[in-house]
């Protein structure tokens, strides 16, 4: 019989930095377990393929961090609610990233910014991501080596968040600092453990760190508009709105830490399992048709974004498990997409899996708006290392961040 402590110790181990280089059997164990649920600090944890659908379709699944159990206790007891979400305090003195809202707020915030994420913007970076690509290719050469991170995937994405976000690319090394403490923002300890973890301070001092530095380049772009992203969100309209300053702001955290770090981290993770499975390297190299499909099942195999989070708007029922109202919902995506009964052969990468499903976007009304852009990104750079370097093999062990939520590697070395 399961022990009143099970759950908790299921959880710890599954979020614990020692899993990171494969959280994957922590996972599985969770999802065998079945739903999770944690009553006394309003948890529930969902790791099967169905139940994780289910929870990101229901509509009474909220978004709003400030519908939770936790928050409102917080608020009951005359204290101000825990600082979590991307890139700042998600409190009555911030501006939530639309990622963190509900209708409709949200539906309001997505109309607008999606008109400043057309398929003319994206198209209009293909040329500067393949030219950014072979000049890297070209060092990697000369090198006869190169990270698959710190060599690849980072200053691609750099280079086109910044192109996109119209962000001096001399900044980037602050920026970077910043994106690295950010990232770990999204971490679930505080639903978790109701605990602030260690460093946290320095995550939120990144965040009001990055708010001014925009708040500096929206006066700019204000004064002197740029063929940019947030050129384009300053002066978007819909109906006579528009975008308030902290709304922008917001916006631009979100897209900088969400976007680049996730996308850093499919590259790099598809060059890992391409590199696993040479075959999968050579057929790519041979075939760039197949670089959709590698992305892909690089996003169901091993996802940037392990987990998202949810709250209860409302009682739910997913499956046939019963969630209280307020409770916070860990959705994880990672043990989901191993599930057999969704993926077969779910441990194993495949490209040419029959039906390759995964959430790795999200779902509903929160899919990714930026999703054509990663898989524009990681699909040039993909076909055009295996193409170039079709002899390259793993030069070491890959290095991982602590990242629960956002996993990726600090470095992989690669031999071409």
């Amino acid at each position: 019989m399961t022990s009143v402590s099970e759950p908790a110790v299921l959880l710890g181990q599954a979020l614990s930095p020692s899993n990171r280089v494969d959280p994957y059997p922590a996972y599985r164990d969770l999802r065998e377990h079945g739903p999770l649920q944690i009553p006394e600090i309003s948890l529930t944890v969902l790791s099967s393929y169905a139940d994780c659908d289910a929870a990101l379709r229901h509509p009474a699944s909220a978004s709003d961090r400030m519908k939770s159990a936790i928050a409102q206790r917080q608020i009951a007891a005359g204290e101000q609610p825990r600082p979590f979400g991307l890139a700042g305090l998600v409190d009555k003195r911030r501006t939530p990233a639309f990622l963190f809202l509900d209708p409709p707020d949200h539906t309001r915030l997505r109309k607008l910014v999606a008109k400043a994420f057309a398929p003319r913007v994206i198209n209009q970076l293909r040329d500067e991501i393949v030219a950014t690509v072979d000049a890297l290719l070209d060092t990697a050469e000369e090198c006869g080596e190169f990270d698959a991170v710190s060599g690849l995937a980072y200053p691609v994405a750099v280079a086109v968040i910044c192109r996109l976000l119209g962000v001096p690319v001399e900044d980037e090394p602050k920026f970077g600092h910043a994106s690295t403490l950010l990232a770990q923002t999204v971490d679930p300890f505080l639903s978790a453990t109701g605990d602030v973890p260690e460093g946290f301070t320095d995550r939120i001092e990144a965040g009001k760190w990055l708010r001014t530095y925009f708040r500096d380049l929206i006066e700019r772009r204000r004064s002197s508009p740029g063929d940019d992203l947030l050129s384009a969100l300053i002066a978007v309209e819909e109906s006579g709105d528009q975008l308030t300053e902290d709304e922008i702001i917001s916006t631009c955290n979100l897209l900088l830490i969400a976007g680049h770090e996730s996308t850093v981290s499919l590259m790099a993770t598809s060059v890992l399992a391409m590199l696993r499975d040479r075959r999968q390297w050579s057929a790519l190299g041979a075939d760039p048709a197949r670089a959709l499909r590698v992305v892909e099942e690089t996003l169901r195999f091993d996802p940037p974004a392990q987990l998202l989070g949810r709250v209860a708007g409302e009682e739910m029922t997913i499956g046939e498990t019963v969630i209280p109202k307020g409770d916070t919902m860990i959705v994880l995506l990672a043990a989901a997409h191993r599930d057999p009964a969704a993926n077969p052969d779910p441990d194993t990468f495949d490209p040419d899996r029959t039906g390759i499903r995964h959430l790795g976007f999200g779902h509903g009304a929160h899919f990714c708006l930026g999703a054509p852009l990663v898989r524009l990104e990681a699909s040039i750079a993909l076909t055009a290392v295996t193409k170039r370097f079709p002899k390259a093999e793993l030069g070491g062990e890959p290095q991982y961040k602590p990242n629960v939520t956002l996993r990726g590697m600090l470095s992989l070395p690669v031999r071409v």
